[in-house]
């Protein structure tokens, strides 16, 4: 039966903001930090390129 377990794809790991973490064990919460660290830092590279966009924009303005 382990066999058939490691045929199905495993169900994508998703987070909602405020659920409850009652029934997760430490491994389901060490994935939701993973991929909660990884969103935090693509959050992060979009602020540098929008930031980045702006700040040339208002330089080329500027002149």
């Amino acid at each position: 039966m382990a066999a058939d377990d490691d045929d199905k794809p495993r169900k994508k790991i998703t987070h909602e903001i405020g659920q409850d973490l009652y029934l997760l064990s430490v491994e389901e919460l060490t994935e939701r930090i993973a991929l909660l660290t990884g969103e935090i830092e693509r959050l992060k590279e979009a602020m540098a390129k929008k930031r980045s966009s702006r700040d040339a924009a208002a330089s080329f303005f500027k002149s």
